[in-house]
């Protein structure tokens, strides 16, 4: 039989507000336990919650961000259960009347495919604390420094099918949440995780089937592994004439395997009613529309204005849009050097590939979009050849805040140009290889291009590669030629 995957994702984003959505308590990340969590975090009797304006804000601009609906009225519920990391016995949560509606998510897979994908709805809530189990030896122990951080979950329609869409969307999610500034999308702190739904059924068949949840999976690519064990778990349970069971499972990254965790509660094992504590949020036009007008610019129209305006191809085009960091870097090059393409080149080649070695994320680089922006004008400009660029960009990657320039001058790179110059060293190349011209001299005429090499490199080495090698290839050509 052929089986279909059907995926839907819950993804939780810590929003990057400076205090808790319901306190002035502080949101900074790394503090000591239990340090930043106060009466209203702890529901101590007496205390009431007083909603954080900017966390409502934000949460409006990812749902314009989204071409989502955006109701008029929203209203905080209260989700009961016990958990010792959730001290008042109840979560805050919006449970029927969202602040965020339907909205959709455009996504690009790796053959350059776009497909979009529904969004149900997007709520606001208070993150939990978090239970720590590691240092305690046997016994585990409690952190309500996160308890009240403001979270946005974006909830999805089943739409993915396979693991390569899913991935596919929760990047997007992450560009967009990075882009906005609402997040700072560090999924290994926490800032954003995502519960995954994944279910099978027969292909052609409409219903859905049963559906397990994998909770809290931190990185994109812990989400792929994730569903293809499930997926392969689930088919092979239902080919042995198994059921599957809706539950709650948790994926082992070390074991690359989910394992259950506990049968999946409904709505109404959480006793939902409306917080008490909490006036129904109202948002009016004016508002929207303030919204609205500062909203920056987005990855997708980031990505097509790099294709129509700049030129670069769509693959390119995607990759630097991909991130807010990426572009901000790559639009900085591109203002130094003035051409877009031997940007992209640059921040795509040379540069992603020291990050790559060393393990570093672009806002990290060790050299400034200003200083790689002047690296590529002095290749423009003739100033150095190729090689000599190379050697410039390792000595900027080492350096303290050099220049281009200030290393162009202190190693000597600068690149020879003087044609009386250059001539002068290929007649001395000529000169000492007697031999290799009487091979050039004597080689059909059609051999002769690949044999040039030799002189070139010579001829190069003498120029300690500062020569400019077209200039050296064609004066080369004429006067070996002319030995002929």
């Amino acid at each position: 039989m052929q089986w279909e995957t059907v995926i839907g994702l819950e993804v939780h984003v810590q929003l990057a507000t400076k205090s808790k959505i319901f306190s002035g308590a502080s949101t900074a990340f790394g503090a000591a336990p239990n340090t930043q969590a106060c009466a209203v975090d702890l529901g101590l009797p007496g205390v009431l919650p007083v909603l954080n304006e900017q966390a409502v804000a934000m949460a409006v601009q990812f749902g314009l961000a989204i071409h989502a609906e955006i109701p008029e009225v929203s209203v905080f519920d209260r989700k009961n259960y016990f958990y010792p990391d959730l001290p008042k016995g109840y979560q805050t949560s919006q449970m029927y009347h969202p602040i965020v509606g339907a909205g959709e998510v455009e996504i690009t897979l790796d053959d350059g495919t776009t497909r979009r994908i529904r969004v149900h709805h997007a709520h606001l809530e208070e993150d939990a604390g978090k239970s720590l189990h590691e240092d305690f030896h046997g016994m585990t122990g409690i952190d309500l420094n996160r308890a009240g951080t403001p979270l946005l979950e974006i909830v999805s329609e089943p739409d993915m099918r396979s693991a390569k869409e899913a991935a596919a969307y929760l990047k997007a999610i992450h560009s967009i949440v990075t882009y906005l500034g609402i997040s700072d999308g560090n999924m290994a702190e926490g800032s954003m995780r995502c519960d995954v739904n994944v279910s099978v059924r027969p292909v052609g068949q409409a219903e859905y089937g049963t559906r397990a949840e994998v909770k809290n999976v931190n990185s994109f690519r812990f989400v792929e592994r994730a569903i293809a064990f499930e997926v392969e778990r689930q088919i092979e349970l239902l080919e042995d004439g198994g059921k599957v069971v809706q539950e709650t499972r948790l994926f082992d990254p070390e074991r690359d395997e989910t394992r259950s965790m506990r049968t999946k509660e409904e709505a109404n094992d959480y006793r939902y009613f409306p917080c008490p504590d909490l006036l129904p949020l109202v948002l009016d036009r004016a508002y929207l529309d303030h919204l609205r007008e500062a909203l920056p610019e987005l990855p997708d129209e980031k990505r097509a204005r790099f294709q129509t305006a700049l030129g670069l191809s769509a693959y390119d085009a995607g990759v630097l849009s991909a991130t807010r960091e990426m572009a901000e870097f790559f639009e900085e090059v591109k203002d130094t050097c003035g051409d877009a393409k031997s940007a992209a080149n640059w921040v795509m080649g040379e540069l992603a590939g020291a990050l790559n070695r060393e393990g570093l994320p672009i806002s990290d680089s060790p050299i400034s979009a200003r200083q790689l922006g002047e690296l590529v004008a002095r290749v423009m400009d003739d100033t150095i050849n190729g090689k000599a660029a190379k050697q410039v960009f390792q000595a900027l990657w080492n350096s303290q805040g050099q220049s281009a320039d200030e290393v162009i001058e202190t190693k000597g790179l600068k690149q020879v140009t003087d044609t009386g110059a250059i001539e002068a060293m290929i007649d001395q190349v000529i000169a000492d290889s007697p031999a290799q011209v009487a091979q050039y001299r004597d080689a059909e005429p059609d051999k002769r291009g690949k044999m040039i090499g030799y002189f070139v490199g010579q001829a190069m080495k003498a120029s300690r590669g500062t020569a400019n090698p077209q200039q050296v290839n064609a004066l080369l050509k004429q006067k070996l030629d002319a030995l002929c």
